[in-house]
């Protein structure tokens, strides 16, 4: 259900931009210690666009940096007409607060967030008792 829309320049009649109308959409933030990435998929799942934080041009420990989640996410979705979204988050980063602050102040409408990091239930198996 993505409609492209072509925007054409009135001076010229060059294509501008193209712009990908979706009413509803997923948008699936993983924020690692090291990097972040987020994907943006329609209701059905397939993906429309995808960026991360090295892809915008961050390296080493700046990746995993709140500043770096902002731009990866305005980055993600400038080329999309969204209204209304679900957010799945995965992941313990630093990013996490400020991919959603982010997804807010462009303007589009959360429906609902859901955090699935995953978590152990009783961990790795302990190493052997120390026989002296």
């Amino acid at each position: 259900m993505v409609k492209m829309i072509r925007k054409y320049n009135l001076r010229s009649n060059r294509q501008r931009k193209n712009i990908r109308k979706i009413p509803k959409g997923i948008i699936h933030i993983q924020a690692s210690f090291t990097n972040i990435f987020i994907t943006v998929t329609d209701t059905r799942g397939q993906v429309v666009s995808c960026c991360s934080a090295g892809t915008c041009g961050f390296k080493g420990k700046r990746k995993g940096t709140p500043f770096a989640a902002q731009s990866t996410v305005e980055k993600a979705i400038q080329t999309l007409d969204m209204q209304q979204a679900v957010v799945i988050i995965k992941g313990p980063g630093r990013g996490r607060n400020a991919a959603l602050r982010t997804i807010r102040r462009i303007g589009i409408h959360l429906i609902q967030i859901y955090d699935a990091t995953p978590l152990p239930h009783n961990g790795c198996r302990p190493p052997k008792k120390r026989r002296v």
